[in-house]
């Protein structure tokens, strides 16, 4: 069950990291977010499928991945509380989606839709303002992300996903932690045990 209160509080103390609104645009802003809950292992979003909502985790942990041929899946993202949720190109384009967001454990979120986003952010500075910070960060991350990627070892992926978030380990299955820095389970086993944090 979500407790929208505390989700409130939550959302509003995560917004207030990355731009804090004006009182009245918070009220606008806080108004629009509707409780919603998902089963474990649970397509939120599927490939085909235009993003419809922004998601605020309150509980639990998701992850976006891409299907490739024979099944072939790459981990892109993990999202879990407090943090903002979904397929985000998909969202702000309204175009179809190419990733899947799916839940790894029992989650409970918030989530608005992208029309009432839109029209916020169409009458409110402040709201656009937030909205344009939180997409700033998410492309500066995304970017980091893909210089690691292609250019460190397994070893030093491993370090810098300890280092940015070292509780990843006890939310995340390992094998998704794997496939998110690009190895086998195997060997993400093996550095578990020998790489020195």
């Amino acid at each position: 069950m979500v407790d929208v209160s505390v989700s409130i509080l939550l959302l509003r103390n995560l917004t207030n990291s990355i731009y804090p609104l004006p009182e009245k645009d918070w009220i606008s802003f806080s108004s629009i977010w509707k409780p919603f809950e998902a089963k474990r292992k649970e397509t939120i979003t599927a490939s085909g499928q235009v993003e419809k909502f922004l998601y605020f985790v309150a509980n639990g942990v998701q992850r976006v991945f891409y299907q490739g041929d024979e099944q072939h899946e790459a981990t892109l993202v993990f999202t879990y509380a407090p943090s903002f949720g979904g397929v985000l190109d998909s969202f702000l384009l309204q175009l179809p989606s190419r990733y899947f967001y799916e839940t790894l454990t029992p989650s409970t979120f918030l989530r608005t839709t992208s029309e009432e986003v839109q029209q916020l952010m169409s009458e409110s500075q402040a709201i656009q303002r937030l909205i344009q910070i939180g997409i700033n960060h998410s492309l500066a991350g995304l970017m980091e992300r893909m210089t690691e990627l292609q250019c460190f070892s397994s070893e030093e992926k491993f370090k810098k996903l300890m280092t940015r978030s070292p509780h990843i380990l006890q939310l995340v299955p390992h094998k998704y932690l794997a496939n998110y820095i690009g190895i086998d389970a195997t060997n993400f086993s093996k550095l578990i045990n020998s790489v020195k944090i």
